[in-house]
């Protein structure tokens, strides 16, 4: 049971999260803070300051204003307790501030809980890559008339978030009150409607020539954005110093999604071959004009001005790639070739290995267990692949889904 402090929980927000830890039964709202404490029945204590909360708990949970930041950084400076702020209008110093604290204490700060807006931020930053600046970039958001805040602290996320396509070389423009002045190609526009009691609305327009693409996420209640916080509660729990974010907790649920198996992959090995750029880009000159597609890659350190180069392929491309590189052997008598045929290529994959770490060590734990021995390893951000011996597969791919819950 995940013990929470809830700051800022007389308010709308607050109050919403507090229904929805009632009805989880892993959280616990231990006590809550508000400067009007006695404005909303709660079945916890509330209190006026932090400083005179009494309740020991595992995390605090910030639905408040930007003026209460000063206490509730303080408080964690001094109890060490893991942060998730959910408010929103911080100023550049503010945020500053929150970043200096996450140094010392576990800070999880997001513009937005909700899931489909952390969605969101990806889908605009690959229409950016696709439109470019073919397109003009204007943003709307929509509240209720009770937000104090303009534009939303997910406006200026969600512009971000397409800046950092353009490496910051866009400027904001706020609203359009010039009678002269044309739109310029390096700004995103951003305006904000207040009224009735929309929960929150934000569309992002791409505006081309002859056509538009707008994506727009749209909360129909407060609700989301209490589970949103209430599921960073749940990951913020025991988490070490460092600022953390929606897209660390999304990913941290898809640490590894995916695991698959090729047997139709043969390995080539190159060994004693000269450290000479020119050769291995001969090698793969040669195998690319026959049409070979290389899968796996991987080059040793230099040792006495030598490398060892190990690579896959397609099996039925084997005898056209040893024809390919017998001229390396011709010309340098002392590099020997081993072919291995009977291997599997074992593949994991996931989101989540981009911002997780330790996943490669629970990979390679989880075979070691087995006696599995790996010939070849290559990596990226969101990938494991490793060549075994063919007779380990079952075993490899039992261990990696109970290593990862697959």
């Amino acid at each position: 049971m995940i013990k929470l402090i809830l700051h800022g929980c007389n308010g709308k927000m607050g109050q919403a999260v507090s229904s929805a830890a009632a009805a989880d039964g892993n959280i616990k709202i231990v006590a809550g803070v508000d400067p009007y404490p006695n404005s909303a029945e709660n079945s916890f204590p509330v209190y006026e300051t932090l400083s005179q909360v009494k309740e020991e708990a595992d995390v605090v949970l910030d639905f408040s204003v930007p003026g209460a930041l000063p206490a509730l950084l303080d408080y964690a400076d001094k109890t060490s307790i893991p942060l998730v702020i959910a408010t929103t209008g911080f100023t550049e110093q503010d945020l500053k501030a929150i970043e200096r604290q996450a140094q010392k204490t576990a800070i999880f700060r997001a513009a937005n809980m909700s899931v489909g807006i952390n969605l969101m931020y990806d889908l605009i930053r690959r229409a950016a890559v696709v439109l470019d600046d073919d397109f003009d970039i204007e943003i709307v958001e929509k509240h209720h008339n009770q937000k104090m805040d303009a534009p939303s602290g997910t406006a200026y996320a969600l512009a971000d978030a397409i800046n950092s396509v353009f490496l910051g070389s866009k400027h904001y423009k706020f609203g359009r009150h010039s009678k002269v002045d044309k739109r310029s190609k390096n700004e995103i526009g951003i305006h904000a409607v207040r009224g009735g009691t929309i929960a929150g609305e934000h569309t992002v327009i791409f505006a081309g020539q002859d056509e538009i693409l707008e994506i727009t996420h749209t909360a129909l209640s407060r609700r989301i954005f209490a589970l949103g916080a209430l599921n960073a509660v749940k990951y913020m729990a025991g988490k070490k110093k460092g600022l953390y974010d929606m897209a660390d907790a999304l990913l941290d649920q898809n640490v590894v999604t995916n695991l698959y198996t090729n047997n139709e992959q043969v390995m080539i090995t190159i060994n004693s071959l000269p450290d000479e750029p020119v050769i291995i880009a001969d090698i793969f000159s040669k195998l690319g004009s026959q049409g070979i597609n290389v899968d796996m890659i991987s080059q040793t350190a230099p040792v006495s001005g030598h490398i060892n180069l190990s690579f896959t392929l397609p099996g039925e491309d084997l005898e056209q790639a040893v024809k390919a590189i017998e001229d390396v052997q011709k010309n340098h008598p002392e590099v020997r070739t081993d072919i291995f045929e009977e291997i599997t290529q074992l593949t994991v994959e996931g989101l989540g290995m981009e911002r997780q770490s330790g996943v490669a060590a629970r990979v390679f734990e989880a075979l070691a267990r087995q006696d599995i021995r790996i010939k070849l390893i290559t990596t990226s951000e969101t990938k494991i692949s490793l060549v075994i011996d063919r007779t380990n597969e079952k075993a490899a791919s039992e261990a990696i889904i109970a290593a990862f819950d697959l």
